[in-house]
């Protein structure tokens, strides 16, 4: 039976180690900029002194729905970025995370988690810029569809479970 449905994916963004410090006036802000197929998120930009070791510990959520268009990877792009207050901000790295396994185990048993793993942080030249921490879970939307009348009342919700 093909997989097909809604969910919630949601990011929860730890830290960051040995990032490259571009920034020759001082410490790199570090932030990073999530994307999900058509859905972008953006942490903050982690304090001053933290540098190269950031941490963020916050949570983004990305709508799921499967399997989506066709040919378009579920996959999240990292993309650590250095703020810059008088210029472009410096692109540090990207990390990629596939997900589409951790969906699919979601839909089959009513979620899929993926404890804080560490992924390499790679270079537009492919070299290693560090490595970022992130932890997944996805949620299926269960939605509930009634042949005929919907029955009304509470005592409903007790057969769908």
């Amino acid at each position: 039976m093909a997989k097909m449905g809604k969910g919630i994916l949601e990011l929860n963004l730890l830290d960051a180690r040995g990032l490259k410090d571009t920034d020759f006036l001082g410490k790199i802000d570090p932030y990073v900029v999530m994307q999900y197929r058509n859905q972008e998120r953006k942490s903050s930009v982690a304090r001053a002194g933290q540098g190269s070791n950031p941490k963020w510990n916050e949570t983004f959520k990305f709508l799921v729905q499967y399997p989506g268009t066709a040919g378009i990877p579920h996959k999240i792009v990292l993309k650590v970025m250095d703020k810059d207050t008088f210029s472009a901000d410096d692109f540090l790295g990207e990390a990629t995370i596939h997900v589409e396994d951790l969906i699919l185990l979601g839909f089959e048993k009513g979620i899929g988690e993926m404890h804080p793993s560490k992924f390499n942080v790679v270079l537009n030249d492919q070299t290693y810029g560090g490595e970022i921490r992130v932890g997944l879970t996805f949620t299926p939307k269960v939605e509930v569809e009634v042949e005929g009348e919907e029955l009304g009342g509470w005592r409903d919700s007790f057969h769908h479970h």
